[in-house]
């Protein structure tokens, strides 16, 4: 893990490699790193979205990970924390145990 000194608060940088695949605000997209300011603030991730190319910094309460039959993931339930940004579509004819 990289870090990073910003005046006198240290940050923590992580490459993710391979890049997750998520579901932001702004649509699919893939996390490149990871931003950690310390115990007291969320978690960063910097992402680059499928459809324009943008490169967005979202918290982690505002992503969700993308559904992967292969893998066995079924589409994310939607949050029960209101704070959440993310809205993800349910799969039809899925049910979650």
């Amino acid at each position: 893990m990289d870090v990073i000194n910003l005046s006198t608060q240290q940050v923590d940088m992580l490459q993710l490699n391979p890049p997750i695949p998520l579901d932001t605000p702004k649509g699919a997209g893939y996390a490149h790193m990871v931003i950690d300011y310390g115990q007291e603030h969320y978690l960063l991730f910097v992402c680059f979205i499928n459809d324009t190319g943008e490169c967005w910094l979202f918290p982690n309460r505002d992503i969700k990970m993308q559904k992967n039959f292969t893998m066995g993931i079924r589409a994310p339930i939607k949050s029960a924390d209101p704070a959440c940004m993310c809205h993800v579509e349910s799969v039809s004819g899925l049910t979650r145990s």
